[in-house]
This record gives C-alpha cells, sequence and structure tokens, in this order.
C-alpha cells in the first residue's frame, strides 16, 4: 500500500489552488490515532497549512478501496522535551472527511529552531535542544568530511590544501552569516538561540552538499 501511495505522487492530478477545508484536521487526527497505535509517545501532530499544503482530485480505487483526492504537505511530530520531527506528508482520502491512508515522508528543509520551539517544556529554552542537534549535525559533517578528505588525498596534496581552505572559508562564513541573523533576532527570540540555530541549519545543509 505505502509503495502504490508513493506511486500516485508522480501521476496526473487535478490540482487546486491553497486548500483550507476540513480534510486537514481529518488527517491529522487520522495521523494521531495511527501514532498511537503505533505506539508512539508523540505530544501532537500538525499538519502545516503553508505554501506546501496542496489537495489534489483523485477519482480511482486502490483495491477495493475508492479515493477521491489526496492531500499533501508539510508537518510536524511534536515529541516531548524532544526536537521535533519534520517531515513531510501524504493522505489518501475517501471524500474530504473520510481518510483512508496516511504516511509521512522525508523532509530537506528543516528549520532547527522550529525543532527546539514545538513541544511546550522547549519553548522557553530552547538551548539545551539546539545543543544536541549542532553536536548531531558536527558529528554527521566530520564524517562526510573524512570520506572526502580522502578522496582528496587520493588526488594529491594540493588537493588536499584546496580541500582545507574550502572548508576553513566555508566555517568562516558560517560563523559570520550566524552573527548577522543572531543581530537581527526576531521580537522574544534569544539572538544566542538564533545565533546556534543558524549553525545547526547551515552546518545540516553543508553536509547535504558535500555528499
Amino acid at each position: 500500500m505505502r509503495l502504490v501511495a508513493l506511486f500516485l505522487l508522480v501521476l496526473p492530478l487535478s490540482a487546486f489552488p491553497q486548500y483550507k477545508g476540513p480534510a486537514v484536521e481529518a488527517c491529522r487526527a487520522y495521523a494521531v490515532s495511527e501514532a498511537k497505535r503505533e505506539g508512539l509517545a508523540s505530544q501532537d501532530v500538525v499538519l502545516l497549512q503553508d505554501g506546501a499544503l496542496l489537495m489534489e482530485r483523485f477519482e480511482r480505487k486502490l483495491g477495493n478501496q475508492r479515493v477521491s483526492s489526496i492531500l499533501t504537505g508539510n508537518g510536524a511530530v511534536v515529541l516531548p522535551e524532544s526536537p521535533s520531527a519534520e517531515l513531510s506528508f501524504i493522505c489518501l482520502l475517501a471524500d474530504e472527511k473520510r481518510p483512508v491512508f496516511f504516511n509521512w515522508l522525508p523532509r530537506a528543509s528543516v528549520s532547527a529552531l522550529t525543532q527546539c520551539t514545538r513541544a511546550k517544556e522547549l519553548r522557553e529554552e530552547p538551548r539545551e535542544c539546539l545543543e544536541l542537534l549542532l553536536r548531531v549535525v558536527e558529528t554527521d559533517l566530520t564524517m562526510v568530511y573524512s570520506e572526502r578528505f580522502q578522496e582528496a588525498h587520493a588526488i594529491s596534496e594540493e588537493a588536499v590544501d584546496r580541500y582545507r581552505k574550502a572548508n576553513e572559508e566555508w566555517k568562516q562564513y558560517r560563523d559570520a552569516e550566524c552573527q548577522r541573523r543572531a543581530q537581527h533576532a526576531p521580537q522574544g527570540v534569544k539572538p544566542e538561540d538564533v545565533q546556534l540555530a543558524c549553525w545547526v541549519d547551515m552546518t545540516r545543509q553543508r553536509g547535504r552538499d558535500m555528499r
């Protein structure tokens, strides 16, 4: 069923403008019940009504199940005292109030500050959460750097020097950019938290770029 659902994403569908109907809450409630059934101790499930939210009409049957539409978009599983899992989703519906399938999908662009402020316990003091995420992404980047270093070393010492220089310049850019963002922290957010979140976001992106 999961493979069938993912395959639906590439089929020609009739898409409509920004959707604001009852399917959003219906799919969210379905996702909550699925999380409980699978034993996930989530604090909440959030489906974002942002530009990625899209309802597509799809009048077909999957086996014996009639599907009238597909809702896709971004969302999050809010975990108590932990960074939220920021994901995308697909929800198949028999009609706008009756979901029949829900699945989370990977999502590349994720805000560390958002991850560390969704849970109510972290909202006022996200520092420890951000520091945890930074340790994770820096460990991941170190592993990627090691692989790329071996590749450069196999080429020449000059390639190694260029590789090191590029990494040093990137870190200087990251630190300067994150300091700049901290100087323009939104009201109610500590500048040091903005800077830390920026380090996480940019380090995470660097790891993706280096792969």
